[in-house]
């Protein structure tokens, strides 16, 4: 039964412990301003990282087949 007491202590603690707190003066507080800079930080980041390797890319589109004139050659596919 030593669960029991444990449980009972802080069904007893917890009201009290809501009792001191303010409902109009909760703000998020220091910590939360430097979890959301953190995490703003680390967006940019990646955003700054993403957009330097997707100029490394090139790419070049295949011509379309329906534009093509019929004197160019078709490509055999392979066996």
């Amino acid at each position: 039964m030593p669960d029991m007491s444990a449980h009972l202590a802080l069904t007893q603690l917890v009201p009290f412990a809501a009792e001191e707190l303010d409902k109009n003066k909760v703000t998020p507080g220091v910590l939360g301003f430097v979890v959301f800079a953190a995490l703003a930080l680390a967006v940019w980041m990646l955003m700054k990282s993403m957009n330097r390797h997707m100029g490394k890319i090139t790419f070049e589109e295949a011509p379309d087949p329906a534009t093509t004139g019929p004197d160019t050659p078709k490509a055999t596919p392979a066996k």
